[in-house]
């Protein structure tokens, strides 16, 4: 499949596929040649790109991303590790904002808003 029908299915610019490829993010077993030398992909790429489309919105790192990618990047227990870690952080972050959101509802209970300015009765 050409890289324009890829980046439509996949909803990722041609670019950031280019710089994929340049940053070894998509592996060559996912790129073909044609007859003229253009390059076609796989239909296994969609999967990969999902992935990776994925590990970036949860806070992974194109260089994290390309080590657990990489045959000699990591090992499956450090890929394992560094995923346990994310729902680490992403658990920390939830407790911060679970927080945040009981200390609005506490000054809503509070009932220091009024026309007057917020916090003057």
């Amino acid at each position: 499949m050409k890289i324009s029908e890829v980046a439509k299915i996949i909803d990722l610019p041609i670019s950031t596929i280019r710089y994929y490829e340049k940053m070894g993010i998509i592996p060559d077993e996912y790129i073909l040649r044609d007859q003229n030398s253009y390059r076609k992909y796989t239909l296994e790429i969609i999967n990969h790109l999902d992935v990776v489309k994925k590990c970036l919105v949860v806070g992974f790192t194109i260089n994290d991303i390309k080590s657990m990618i990489s045959k000699n990047g990591m090992s499956k227990d450090e890929q394992t590790r560094i995923i346990k870690e994310k729902i680490s952080e992403v658990e920390d972050a939830q407790r911060i904002l679970e927080d945040s959101k009981q200390n609005l509802y506490n000054i809503l209970e509070l009932d220091i808003t009024c026309e007057s300015g917020f916090g003057k009765h």
